[in-house]
């Protein structure tokens, strides 16, 4: 941005302005919210801060430190926020047209129906008539920008130029992304469903393991992206002419009465996505490896003993879980919810455990909020940004 156009501003000021905000906020009398518009806040320490609905048109954020800021519904236009750090942060239906943010870290940020599109700033000039407000980069940028896992459900980016930028593991559903310059962008594991890809260039992307369920793609250039284990819409399943809810029911019953009814099944490699409700049912020992649950609400299930290895589980709800004994090597569990789960060992009978095993799994931006993992076999996992808060560990090997 042009110099000319930003204020600097003295630390007791910004104090003031935010405490202000914070009485606005709390409709406490004599609040007032926050404007910042056109403020130079370069390398600000701004962690945790609460600016939801503030105005912060053109202000220059370059390398500001946004960590878990609540920046909800603010007006962001035109903003600067290149190699900010933004980690954490609430974004939610901000308006951050024309906004740059080249090189800034929004890791697991939330950014629900925020506006991405490209706008530029005009001021009044009494020589040139309008003058445009000039960024050192392209506004509405997001080139070099991590967004691994965060969410950006319903954004609007249409026309961003995001290059090479990592939406590894963020959540993409239903946003505008049409004419979108994604070249050489991770968007591994990422969900598409509903995305609106057309006419974006996404030549050298990668897309391992994305989610794309009616997803847009026409016009779409994905020559030369890496698509390999995408996972599309997903298609009925049947079990020796039986609907798979109903071979889930045998063995249900099988657990239930101990064998006695039923019959134990093997499940490896199935897609579950189309079961209609996976919650609270009794699936102990159930056989599926490289099985496919990305999504489901699973909260409650028994799967004591199960055999999970390389299982998709991501963005599954496992609250309350029971997967005492489970296999999980390999398993992905991505942003999946295991609050208050029991991953610990399974008492065999006669002094023997049966432990849970997650050797290799991969944990990112997971929740084990109060999960037991009492003797838990975690080595080898990849666990960014997890959540852990009460979890019990006790003589957990990782």
């Amino acid at each position: 941005m042009t110099a000319a156009t930003l204020q600097l501003i003295d630390p007791v000021s910004l104090r003031n302005i935010l405490d202000l905000h914070a009485m606005f906020k709390a409709q406490k009398a004599g609040g007032r919210i926050a404007n910042l518009s056109y403020i130079d806040l370069t390398d600000m320490k701004l962690e945790g801060v609460d600016l939801s609905d503030a105005n912060l048109t053109g202000a220059r954020l370059y390398g500001a430190s946004l960590r878990d800021a609540i920046l909800m519904r603010a007006n962001l236009f035109g903003a600067d926020l290149r190699n900010a750090d933004l980690r954490f942060a609430r974004l939610d239906r901000a308006d951050m047209r024309g906004a740059c943010l080249r090189g800034a870290n929004l890791t697991a940020a939330s950014l629900i129906g925020a506006d991405l599109r490209e706008g530029q700033i005009a001021f009044k000039d009494d020589k040139q008539g309008l003058r445009l407000m000039k960024h050192e980069r392209k506004p509405g940028e997001l080139d070099y920008a991590i967004l691994s896992g965060a969410d950006l459900s319903g954004a609007r980016m249409i026309g961003t130029a995001a290059i090479s930028t990592d939406f590894s593991d963020a959540n993409l559903t239903g946003t505008i992304m049409s004419q979108a310059k994604l070249r050489k962008a991770n968007l591994d594991g990422a969900v598409l469903n509903g995305t609106d890809l057309s006419g974006a260039d996404v030549t050298g992307a990668t897309l391992r393991g994305a989610i794309m369920v009616d997803t847009a793609t026409a016009g779409c250039n994905l020559s030369e992206a890496d698509t390999a284990d995408i996972l599309s819409t997903p298609i009925s399943v049947y079990i020796d002419d039986e609907p798979l809810d109903t071979v889930l029911g045998h063995h249900e019953a099988w657990v239930r009465t101990g064998g006695a009814k039923g019959t134990r099944q093997s499940l490896n490699g199935v897609d579950f996505r189309l079961v209609l409700d996976m919650r609270k049912r009794s699936l102990s020992t159930l056989d599926a490896a490289e099985s496919v649950f990305v999504g489901l609400d699973l909260s409650g299930i028994e799967l004591q003993g199960a055999n999970l290895v390389n299982a998709d589980l991501r963005r599954c709800n496992l609250k309350g879980a029971d997967l005492r004994g489970a296999r999980l090597q390999g398993a992905k569990l991505n942003h999946a919810d295991l609050e208050g789960a029991n991953l610990g060992p399974l008492d065999l009978g006669g002094g023997r455990l049966l432990r849970t095993d997650m050797t290799g799994a991969v944990l990112n931006h997971a929740s084990f909020v109060n999960a037991d993992l009492t003797r838990a076999r975690m080595i080898g996992v990849t666990a960014d940004n997890v959540k852990d808060k009460g979890a019990n560990y006790t003589l957990a090997e990782r």
